[in-house]
């Protein structure tokens, strides 16, 4: 196949040639310019199909680090101690991103994963209500990479009661990011923020995600049962990664007990050293899918 057709390929699919063969030179070369040529070409695919658009009211005089902040700090309260809980916060409140017309194309082109800047690309256009690249482009809300939490416009516009999908995706960075980022030691033992187990890292964000919101609507522990129990009638994550009712269970514990953070965190964590080595040498991309 031709460049012109890997291209193609890549903008229809997110599917690429890891030996970028269709280029000339050496491996190097070839890579290099693949790379560069399929981000190009993503960026401004993105652009056409989304001429004219501008940046939303919503966003014009937005302060994302106060917001940011106000939204992560009670979880970093809870599941942190407090001589840690500044440089977590400080890590974490510049972490987002909002996609929009003003950034795509430099998010776009400096993203560190080819697959990575196609799923971008995909979820700013369902933010915008743009034509996806193919069909079985990923229809997802937000989306973290190490430090950096990409958060889709549609936040400002969900109605769910329970749903904020820029706590879940900030609640993937601390599983992402090790404890020398933030400025924090790091010994063998304890190289990330938290320590979650592989298969619980979407159960984690999840349950970050709703408890987050119970914690803001309910005021007292008989308030947060309740909407534990609302939520409880109304999940249903469209996420094949994680069980619905363990999801729910953790909700309701949590809302329930004296320290809901670290309930979630404990049965979310490791429950072996074998478990706890693999789950930190695996720096995942991790997304919110679309859905309640």
């Amino acid at each position: 196949m031709d460049t012109r057709g890997e291209i193609e390929r890549f903008l229809r699919t997110g599917d690429y040639d890891a030996h970028s063969g269709a280029w000339p030179g050496d491996i190097l070369e070839r890579e290099r310019r693949a790379h560069d040529e399929l981000r190009q070409a993503l960026a401004m695919e993105v652009q056409r199909r989304t001429a004219g658009i501008g940046v939303p009211e919503k966003l014009q005089g937005l302060d994302v680090v106060a917001l940011t902040r106000r939204k992560v700090e009670p979880m970093v309260r809870g599941l942190f101690p407090s001589a840690e809980q500044d440089a977590v916060l400080a890590v974490l409140e510049r972490s987002v991103v909002f996609l929009t017309p003003a950034n795509i194309s430099q998010v776009l082109l400096k993203s560190s994963w080819l697959n990575t800047a196609w799923d971008l690309a995909n979820l700013y256009l369902l933010s915008v209500g743009a034509e996806l690249m193919g069909e079985d482009a990923p229809r997802i809300l937000g989306l973290s990479e190490h430090t950096t939490c990409y958060v889709s416009l549609s936040y400002f516009d969900e109605e769910s009661p329970f749903a904020d999908f820029l706590v879940h995706e900030a609640a993937h960075v601390f599983h992402n990011c090790k404890r020398r980022t933030a400025g924090l030691p790091e010994t063998r033992r304890r190289e990330w923020l938290l320590d979650i187990d592989f298969r619980k890292r979407e159960t984690f964000a999840y349950a970050c995600e709703a408890y987050s919101r119970v914690l803001e609507v309910g005021d007292n522990r008989q308030a947060r049962m309740a909407l534990a129990e609302e939520y409880a009638a109304c999940a249903a994550p469209s996420d094949e990664r994680v069980s619905v009712s363990e999801v729910v269970e953790l909700v309701r514990e949590a809302a329930a007990a004296r320290h809901g953070w670290k309930h979630i965190l404990t049965r979310c964590a490791p429950q072996t050293r074998a478990v706890t080595h693999a789950s930190a040498t695996t720096v995942a991309t991790t997304a919110r899918r679309h859905g309640p």
